[in-house]
Parts: structure tokens; sequence; C-alpha cells
């Protein structure tokens, strides 16, 4: 073979094979998305959340996931969290804003955002971070495994298993609707089916029991609901008497057929559009 087909191959495998990881100028954002083919963490300018304080009807939940993030933004030891349970409750907006306040507080808090479909490249992005002079919460929305998906063996390194373990710099979040993370006749096949049910039981359950503190949320009832907007409504100067908002937000929730700080939510961007007020 010549020459020339020897270099036109090596630079066809040069165009082809990944080019090698660049780490970002973490100071450059607060938070990142991972993602993967190839691998990087693109910064993300301005994060979509919600103010803390606006956050009502959870307060448990809120003051035990914040003061956990206070801890291990300080260096301090802190569990990985599990926020479970109704939908649309303020799972994710409830991390967006711990993350937002211990920045606030502390500093130097990093969120990194992980698709549940790339969780097998967990590990490559736990020794990138494992170096880095920050500290990082790694963030997994609405995190949930289906049948015959194995995804949830990877996150248990992250957890606390694997040799090297979970890096001191680094904590995991994820919500979901499920407690388990599993669906319930998922776990019932199992039990029905496997050779020894309580094994095969236990390897599907065992990933949640890692987490150091599960958050439960639970449906609100229409007091905390009113208050919701109530509470959007005043942080955003939507002037409206008390009266006329109860039978808005009322009839509003009737016809979603719920009740949750995301129909709060809705009904409040619905208001704000038809009275000309900028929600900013």
């Amino acid at each position: 073979m010549d020459t020339d087909a020897l270099t036109r191959i090596a630079e066809a495998l040069e165009r082809i094979s990944p080019k090698p990881f660049a780490c970002p100028d973490f100071s450059a954002a607060d938070a990142f998305v991972w993602h993967v083919g190839p691998d990087r963490l693109d910064p993300v300018g301005q994060v979509n959340r919600v103010d803390i304080k606006l956050l009502v009807g959870i307060d448990q939940s809120r003051d035990i996931l914040l003061e956990n993030t206070l801890q291990f933004a300080r260096g301090l030891p802190a569990n990985n969290v599990l926020l479970w349970g109704a939908r649309g409750m303020g799972k994710s907006s409830l991390v967006k804003a711990a993350h937002a306040e211990a920045n606030r507080q502390i500093g130097g808090l990093k969120l990194v955002e992980v698709q549940r479909e790339d969780l097998p490249s967990i590990g490559r992005l736990l020794n990138i971070l494992r170096t880095a002079d920050h500290r990082f919460l790694l963030f997994c929305d609405d995190l949930s495994f289906e049948h015959d998906d194995s995804h949830y063996k990877s996150l248990k390194a992250v957890l606390d298993g694997g040799i090297e373990g979970r890096p001191d710099n680094v904590a995991f979040y994820a919500t979901s609707n499920r407690r388990h993370l599993m669906p319930r006749d998922m776990i019932d096949n199992e039990r029905a089916t496997a050779i020894n049910p309580s094994e095969a039981i236990e390897e599907k359950v065992s990933l949640s029991d890692r987490f150091g503190l599960w958050l439960g949320f639970h449906p609100c009832n229409q007091d905390a609901y009113l208050q919701m907007v109530r509470g959007y409504c005043d942080a955003y100067g939507i002037a409206i008497p008390d009266e006329d908002l109860r039978a808005q937000a009322i009839e509003w929730q009737q016809t979603r057929g719920n009740r949750s700080g995301r129909v709060a939510w809705q009904f409040v961007v619905d208001l704000a559009g038809r009275r000309g007020v900028i929600l900013s």
C-alpha cells in the first residue's frame, strides 16, 4: 500500500474517532447539561426556575432539601436525595430553587443535568467532575425504569457503589413519580415469575434505598392551591380582589380535574396574559 493511501486512511480514522473531551470553564455558568456522542458539558446561561419563596405548600420538603444542599455547598456531609410523588407538585422546581438559594448564600455550587438515557455514561462524567475545583449537584428529572431496562445498574455506582465510590464533590438529586423508581406491575411480575422472588424484587428496589433522603410530594388541598395562586400574583404584581381570584382559580382547576403547583402556575400565566402583565 502506497504512502498516499496510508495517509488517507489515517485522516479518515481521525475524522471518525471521538475528539478528546475538553473540560469546560466551570466559572462560566452555574448550570450545565451533560450530553454524549460526543461527551460534552454545555453551559446553561439562564436556568428556568422560580424563587424558593414562591414554593408554598411543600414547606417541610423545602426546608429539608435546602438544609441538605447548604451542607453540601459548605463541604459538609450530605445525602443523595430522591424527590418522589404527585405530578406537578414542584419536585424539579424545588431542586433548581434550592441550588439557586445555596449559591446565593454560599456560592460555588454547580448544577449538572443528566438525562435518564445517558446514565450508562455516568462513570465518565464522574471522572471529569472528580478532579474539578467545584462542588456539583447531578440532577436527573423524572427518573424511572421500565421492563427490561438495565440503566438503573449504572446509577448504583453514583450513589454508593463501585471501588472509587461517589466523589466527595458530587451529590445526586433525582425526581420521580414512583417511590421505588419501578412500576408496580414490574415488581409484582418479579414476585410472581422469578425463581427467587425476594432476591429479584430486592435487586429492583434496592436502587431507591441508596438515596439517603426520600422526600414525598402529595396532591395539595384547595387552601394550599389558592395560597400558591395568591403567592404568584403578589410576586408578579397581578392586582385582583381575593374573591375574584378565588372564583377564577377554582374554576380553572375544575376544568383541569386536578390541583397542583403546576396547575396554579398555568392559571397565573393565563391570568397575567388576560391582564397584560409580563411575567419576568
